[in-house]
Formats: C-alpha cells, sequence, structure tokens
C-alpha cells in the first residue's frame, strides 16, 4: 500500500470470513484479505458477544441497506458498512454510536500509523543491503 488510495474495510466473523461491502452488496470472504491490518474489537473477556457475533454479523449482512443499489461511493460504502455493524453492537451493549471522526481517531489511526512505520522500514532494508537473521531460539 502506497498511501494513495482508498482502503477497503471489513469485519470478520470467528471463523476469519471477512464481510464487507460494495457495489455489488455485501461479500463473504474467506481468503484475499491476508495482507490486511487487523484492528481487535472484541475483548477476549466479552464472551456473551462473541457467542453471538457471528449470527449479528450474519443477521445485520442481510438487511436491505447494503443491498447493491444502495451503494454510494462517498456516503454509503464499506466504512460506513462496518462502522454501523459496530455501532449496531455498541448500542445492543448500552454504549453510544461513535461517529466517523470518533472510530478513525480511536482505533483506525493508531494501527495504520503503526503499519507505516513497519512499511517504511521494511521498504528501506529492502533497498539497501540488509538482510536479517533469525536469532537462535534461547533455551
Amino acid at each position: 500500500y502506497d498511501g494513495h488510495c482508498d482502503l477497503h474495510v471489513g469485519i470478520t466473523n470467528s471463523q476469519g470470513v471477512v464481510y464487507n461491502y460494495d457495489q455489488e452488496g455485501v461479500h463473504r470472504a474467506g481468503s484475499g484479505w491476508e495482507q490486511c491490518i487487523s484492528i481487535p474489537l472484541v475483548q477476549p473477556d466479552m464472551w456473551e458477544l462473541l457467542q453471538q457475533w457471528d449470527s449479528l454479523l450474519e443477521e445485520f449482512s442481510l438487511e436491505e441497506a447494503w443491498l447493491p443499489h444502495r451503494y454510494e461511493e462517498q456516503q454509503h460504502n464499506c466504512y460506513t458498512f462496518a462502522l454501523a455493524f459496530i455501532n449496531r453492537v455498541r448500542q445492543g451493549r448500552g454504549r453510544g454510536a461513535l461517529s466517523k471522526g470518533e472510530f478513525t481517531e480511536r482505533f483506525l489511526l493508531p494501527r495504520t500509523r503503526e503499519a507505516s512505520r513497519y512499511l517504511s522500514l521494511q521498504q528501506q532494508l529492502a533497498h539497501r543491503d540488509f538482510y536479517i537473521v533469525p536469532l537462535a531460539e534461547q533455551e
């Protein structure tokens, strides 16, 4: 990723299938997201929510709001899909909805900054005479 184009956003179920929305509607992808930035949204101690996650996501993805003809590149897109699902889950747990700005600031920017630093380092190493050797396992 070079930072000059939009990113595509999706939400995974417990099996790693990514639900994502575009001009063709909702897709369920078991592969093709191997180089994504993963942002954990559910704490491991939220057992009850983890048990419901897959059914909540599937039900949400079948709603009329996510039909192909409703897609609009700037206002009703993959980001809208992901944030609407997150807010649905938050509201079901008695929490307030997040705006696009709040969600971006709290969840996306920290992870994308971290990934950007890593990618910059990787690109610099790739264009110089360096190689990385794994450390011997410590006993």
